[in-house]
């Protein structure tokens, strides 16, 4: 592995889990379930949808982007690696004694 794969890979790694929490922590839009429990429209519940929520889905929006484009720049290294400088032979000394023994 290069040093670009592990670091695109530790990027991966953060990213998913920081787009897990900022997903975990995003409320439903579950409408009047709050006029059921008690929860009365306030002022500060209006004005938490701006900023708290609004910040949320942006930084989700923008975490799942970059999770997309790291996910797309691994496999694009991934696939013009050529595989076969893992598949020379690393002993060829042990191939030519074989044949000479013969």
């Amino acid at each position: 592995m290069s040093v670009v794969e592990i670091i695109l890979g530790v990027v991966l790694l953060i990213a998913s889990v920081v787009l897990v929490v900022v997903i975990i922590l995003q409320e439903g839009n579950q409408q009047g379930v709050g006029v059921v429990s008690g929860g009365a429209d306030t002022f500060f519940s209006k004005n938490k949808a701006r900023s708290y929520d609004a910040f949320l889905a942006r930084a989700t929006k923008w975490f799942a982007i970059g999770f997309v484009v790291v996910v797309l720049a691994l496999n694009i290294i991934a696939y013009y690696t050529t595989p076969a400088e893992a598949e020379t032979p690393t002993d060829s000394t042990s191939v030519t004694a074989t044949a000479d023994e013969a």
